[in-house]
């Protein structure tokens, strides 16, 4: 029987732990896409106790205990952080086969030296090592990202954002970490929401032009695309509820957002057609510029009406959405590379059933212009674990180009998760050692080499371009 893991976790071939040990392990981190606070990493935040950086936002464990029936005070409620950190605690045992386990076990290892595992019984125990930890200068912020040997992050920023953060952040010398800006325009599309106009308003006053159209509100947006790139942003990233594209003259956009603008209602293919138009419209922006476009799509949101009331959104209450047809994406895809206006686009599903149709998709727009130029993003969210990940690169090793993948990001709130790349490191050293000792793979160390660690970092580097 295998320790409990040990330095050999995930690792069952002497191939793999060659790949991992020699290669995967000793490459640095490019996170281009998570939620974390460039405020904090400006400040260099200390956190008071182990709940503050497991428990504060992390939805993900606060679906894991709420399935143990634990009281909301405990989750997101006012109880006190010890009392949170014995209920999360609890609750870990019973994740067995969760990602969630393995995840909290390596940040343990890696941050706190700790090898044993939590639970109910050992949470006092955890909870005083942890603490006294995170009072050394050590465990900053900035020095966690250090440890982690990360050499770039990409924020999720709103188009109003100031990104005074990132400003502070880049002229402080004392920090050569890159702390860069993402595009998240989420707000400025989805012309439903209740909120809408008052949404365009800020954008009018950050941007300085007034809104009254279609026409205006593109050149608000292209004031602040034009900020973003200044201060470094290179990647969009776009929440989809679903893939859509419903094409339309640029006349009757400007109805369906008149329309908007005089607060009347507007149907769904209403809808549709003015977020086709607005994601063609910042699709070739991204192109002229050089970005990266993400498309995160797949997910029914805020499914708890009762919760949502209480807690708002990104509280744990969305599931995989069905709805991601593939003929859409396509037509939309190939509506912007027929005027040669497609940027490097990654598109990722919720839905673990659309590995294969996005992996068939991204053939049809590869280009000479780089290699990889349309990717199939990591397992996300719901997928991000080990069979979600084994299905993800299977499915791209298998109808497309594995070793052109991009590779890890963390998409987390936590200045732990770091360790999230040498899981997927692990898994991905794991497969390849298993085609190898099948005779599937030749055991060509140079190759195998290139392989690792240009998908464990290089390929990141080289796609993204930031400067």
């Amino acid at each position: 029987m295998k320790a409990f893991m040990d330095q050999d976790f995930l690792l069952s071939s002497e191939t793999a732990k060659t790949l991992y040990h020699e290669y995967a392990a000793k490459m640095p981190i490019l996170d281009y896409h998570c939620h974390i606070n460039p405020r904090e990493i400006a400040e260099d935040r200390n956190f008071n106790n182990i709940t503050q950086v497991w428990l504060g936002g992390d939805h993900y464990k606060w679906r894991g205990m709420r399935a143990m029936g634990i009281d909301e005070y405990f989750i997101t409620g006012d109880a006190p952080d010890r009392e949170k950190f014995q209920k999360w605690a609890e609750t870990l045992p019973k994740l067995i086969g969760n990602p969630l386990y393995h995840w909290s076990h390596l940040e343990l290892q890696r941050y706190f030296g700790y090898t044993g595992y939590l639970n109910g019984s050992t949470a006092t125990e955890v909870w005083n090592l942890c603490n006294a930890k995170l009072g050394e200068s050590s465990m900053s912020v900035r020095n966690l990202i250090r440890r982690s040997n990360v050499t770039l992050i990409c924020t999720t920023d709103d188009p109003i954002d100031s990104l005074e953060w990132h400003k502070k952040i880049a002229e402080d010398t004392t920090f050569d970490v890159q702390v860069l800006p993402a595009w998240r325009p989420d707000k400025a599309m989805n012309i439903e929401k209740p909120d809408y106009l008052d949404y365009l308003a800020s954008l009018s006053s950050v941007s300085g032009v007034k809104i009254s159209d279609f026409s205006t509100l593109k050149e608000a947006l292209k004031i602040r695309l034009e900020f973003f790139h200044s201060m470094g942003c290179r990647v969009s990233d776009h929440a989809l509820a679903y893939v859509m594209y419903k094409p339309t003259d640029e006349k009757e956009i400007e109805t369906i957002f008149t329309k908007r603008l005089a607060k009347e209602s507007i149907n769904p293919e209403e809808e549709l057609k003015f977020k086709t138009a607005f994601m063609l419209f910042v699709g070739k922006e991204y192109c002229r510029l050089g970005w990266t476009m993400q498309l995160h799509y797949g997910c029914k949101r805020d499914n708890n009406a009762f919760r949502f009331q209480q807690l708002g959104s990104d509280t744990g209450y969305d599931c995989i959405n069905n709805f991601a047809p593939s003929s859409e994406m396509a037509d939309f895809l190939n509506a912007l590379n027929t005027t040669d206006e497609l940027p490097k686009t990654i598109l990722y599903s919720l839905n673990p059933n659309d590995n294969a149709s996005i992996v068939s998709i991204i053939n049809c727009f590869q280009d000479k212009t780089m290699v990889g130029k349309i990717q199939h993003g990591s397992a996300w969210w719901f997928n991000d674990n080990k069979s979600g990940m084994i299905e993800q690169m299977t499915t791209l090793a298998n109808i497309g180009c594995l070793g052109c993948f991009v590779g890890m990001l963390t998409d987390s709130r936590s200045f732990l998760s770091y360790t999230r790349h040498e899981y997927f490191r692990r898994i991905l050293c794991e497969m390849f050692g298993t085609w190898v000792e099948n005779g599937e793979y030749p055991a060509d160390r140079d190759s195998l080499q290139e392989l690792v660690e240009d998908i464990s970092y290089n390929n990141a580097v080289r796609y993204f371009g930031f400067d």
